[in-house]
């Protein structure tokens, strides 16, 4: 599918990897670009620079985790600006935790913003794209779902989840010319990773490249786009040695000791 002239939702469109799609989808031409997120100001900003571009942008308020919310809205988007052609859920969350200690707070968080609202405005947009019959779902997920690592247990759930139903819809779409596609970035400069630990060997990207692999992937209809040659690696090797990539994972993480943890009989 080409890019230009079609209009594109962007979940997470605010920062990030999120906000670099919505940037280069505008470079690349799309007509509307609905920009969808929590941040009106941070929303507001990317707007601007979208319409220096020459494409236009619509922001978006929403918050994932309000089910109701996300149908009125995703209905309002289809009504006012529609047909949308591509949906590209970025929207995510990542904490750097234990699981065992982990507040059950902040582990509903992850499941909530990474997948349950996922399936939400996935849902929504897929029916009415099957009768229009096209359109293009890009769901962003991680190297972490495909290779697991230690305190990132939730988040690295919900992207083998992303994974999992991309792979599901792909089949069930493809009948209604509908293609679905994973964005599998590894570390990526953004505001959401300053505050982690980061695994040793591990080449951060910019968001602007993860970007351009997801332009490139959609062009070629690539269905699992893997960003940079360590992931394409990591994959690789986690599919002919599995436990030895488990291993290199476990080297590689960061060095934060598990808290201890008191037993009981």
């Amino acid at each position: 599918m080409q890019i230009a002239g079609k209009t594109a939702l962007i979940t997470g469109a605010s920062r990030g990897i999120g906000r670099a799609i919505a940037v280069e989808f505008a470079r690349q031409g799309a007509k509307q670009i609905l920009l969808w997120a929590r941040n009106r100001e941070a929303l507001n900003a990317v707007a601007e620079e979208i319409r220096a571009i020459g494409s236009q942008a619509t922001p978006i308020v929403c918050d994932l985790l309000h089910i109701e919310q996300v149908s009125i809205a995703v209905a309002q988007a289809w009504r006012d600006y529609g047909p949308i052609d591509i949906l590209v859920n970025c929207a995510g969350i990542a904490h750097q935790q234990w699981f065992c200690h982990a507040h059950p707070r902040k582990l509903q968080e992850e499941v909530g913003v990474n997948f349950l609202g996922l399936l939400t405005v996935t849902r929504l947009l897929a029916r009415r794209m099957m009768k229009q019959r096209q359109g293009l779902i890009v769901n962003v997920s991680s190297l972490m779902g495909k290779l697991a690592a230690p305190t990132m247990a939730t988040y690295s759930a919900t992207k083998f989840a992303i994974v999992g139903l991309t792979q599901a819809l792909r089949a069930e779409l493809e009948p209604y010319n509908i293609k679905v596609l994973a964005l599998l970035p590894s570390l990526t400069d953004t505001d959401m990773v300053k505050s982690q630990r980061h695994f040793r060997w591990v080449q951060s990207h910019r968001a602007e490249e993860v970007a351009r692999a997801l332009v490139r992937g959609i062009e070629r209809e690539t269905p699992e786009i893997l960003v940079g040659w360590q992931a394409q690696l990591a994959d690789l090797l986690h599919r002919l040695l599995p436990q030895m990539a488990e291993q290199l994972v476990r080297f590689a993480a960061p060095n934060c000791p598990a808290p201890q943890t008191e037993v009981l009989n």
